[in-house]
């Protein structure tokens, strides 16, 4: 029988068929696997796990059996098939990923060397043997005549039947030696990529930035050239150990957004991972991005406070001490970045873990409409434990860090010392975290610090790193000095 594609241009040429099951002897029974059950479970590194159950009619003996609409991104190493029905008197004794698919290109492929009918727009009709199909059509007739025509002339294409090999989708094919016949129930799990999801908040600040509510969504993408109908949803949150392998590239659509409403969504610990699973059948479909609702909390309470670190960026002693007198001294960085910090505890009406994600922050106008006053990224967070956000930069608040003395003390170390200031140019008073690396070397004493002439003390937060609370008058400044003692011999 013949079957006729029409089609604008040659690029353009897709054929829409039913497919003969491929076989690997025509004697063989075939069996399509059909009214398939889903189960989900999508990690965070572009990674999921699809476990199907599907009837599957067999003969005793050996059959074939075709199991379609699998996803194009599949890693065929990790496919299992099993019979639930009987088990112990099923197996597999070949596997086959198809993913030669019917397309303009390799359909002409298949017919180098054979007959087809080309129709124009002229509508004039060319028998005759394929001889080239790679930019033009080439045709020789009958007579040994050679016709070449453009994809912008050709109308239509008169084929043959189909040829052997080709499929309309993805299918995994088996042949599987069964010993009971009938209606086998059949369980079918794989790894596939092109599938991840991540987690994005939305963080609704009130008017003195003291208190935030606070909305979860999963964000689910999609790009593994499956749709998964009705599907039980599970989200695991955590980076699991994966080995590299060379994966099947495949041109991918841009996804669609789509909100999905709100379902419950449980959440539980699995191994060193937690894990999310929704309570309803969800449906996901190929190249879509879905978004699920997960947490919500109203009147988190949250500390704004600005930070200053000057010398950002440096930090030392990798290969020994730094003895370069330039560096990091004048670094020219007078930026005061805002910051927000919450806990995710009982007492903060957020007692929750929370997956890695990015969180916008919004904070109502005197108009009542939202506006964005930032974004961060959070890591993996469980609860009973502190966040902080990076907001941006103060507009009114301006620091400057200056090296004023440096001093070496022969090959066995240095003294250095900086003046860090600070200008408020707000209405209010701040507090400014003044935060320095001492990126010379392990061994360090502070000899001296003041806060304008005062002697004031640091906060060690870690052995290379310190911190000064500032305080900084509305419209003044404040003046932060500190000399320091390396030692490396």
């Amino acid at each position: 029988m013949k079957r006729t594609a029409l089609f604008a241009a040659l690029a353009a040429l897709l054929l829409i068929i039913t497919v003969s099951l491929p076989s690997a002897s025509n004697a063989l029974p075939a069996a399509q696997a059909e009214d398939k059950t889903v189960q989900l479970t999508v990690y965070n590194q572009d990674l999921a796990l699809v476990s199907e159950t599907r009837a599957v009619a067999l003969e005793t003996g050996l059959n074939e059996v075709v199991y379609s609409d699998v996803a194009a991104l599949i890693d065929p190493t990790s496919v299992s098939f099993r019979s639930l029905t009987d088990p112990d008197g099923t197996a597999v004794l070949e596997q086959n990923f198809e993913y030669d698919l019917v397309g303009s290109a390799k359909l002409l492929q298949k017919y180098i060397d054979q007959v087809i009918v080309v129709q124009t727009q002229d509508s004039q009709t060319y028998s005759g043997t394929l001889l080239s199909a790679t930019d033009n059509i080439i045709l020789q007739g009958e007579d040994g005549a050679v016709t070449m025509l453009s994809q912008e002339q050709i109308r239509n294409i008169d084929f043959p039947a189909l040829p052997e090999g080709l499929l309309t989708r993805p299918s995994l094919v088996w042949l599987v030696d069964a010993q009971q016949a009938g209606e086998h129930n059949t369980a079918v799990t794989y790894l596939t990529n092109g599938i991840g999801w991540r987690a994005d908040y939305v963080l609704l600040l009130d008017e003195e930035s003291t208190a935030f509510d606070l909305n979860g969504w999963v964000t689910l993408d999609n790009r593994s050239g499956a749709s998964y109908e009705d599907a039980m949803l599970k989200l695991v949150a955590g980076d699991i150990n994966v080995v590299s392998e060379p994966k099947y590239a495949r041109d991918m659509m841009v996804a669609e957004a789509m909100a999905a409403p709100a379902p419950a969504v449980e959440q539980r610990e699995f191994f060193e991972y937690h894990l999310y699973q929704i309570t309803r059948p969800v449906t996901v479909k190929d190249n879509q991005t879905k978004q699920i609702e997960f947490v919500t909390a109203q009147d988190v309470p949250v500390t704004k406070f600005y930070v200053y670190d000057g010398a950002a960026g440096y930090s030392g002693y990798g290969y020994g001490p730094v003895s370069d007198a330039g560096y990091g001294a004048q670094t020219g960085n007078s930026d005061v970045t805002v910051m927000l910090e919450f806990r995710t505890d009982d007492a903060s009406n957020l007692e929750t873990q929370l997956p890695a994600g990015r969180v916008r922050l919004y904070q109502e106008d005197i108009d009542g409409n939202a506006l964005l006053v930032g974004e961060d990224q959070i890591d993996h967070t469980p609860k009973n434990e502190t966040v902080r956000l990076t907001v941006g930069n103060a507009f009114d608040i301006k620091g400057e860090r200056v090296q004023t003395e440096y001093k070496p003390l022969g090959d066995s170390g240095a003294q250095e010392s900086f003046r860090i200031t600070l200008r408020n140019h707000k209405d209010e008073p701040v507090e400014v975290r003044v935060v320095e690396t001492l990126y010379r070397w392990t061994e360090w004493t502070m000899l001296s610090e003041t806060l304008d002439g005062k002697p004031v003390e640091h906060n060690q937060l870690s052995s290379q790193q310190v911190e000064w609370l500032v305080p900084v008058p509305a419209g003044g400044e404040a003046v932060l000095e500190y000399e320091v003692q390396y030692r490396w011999k």
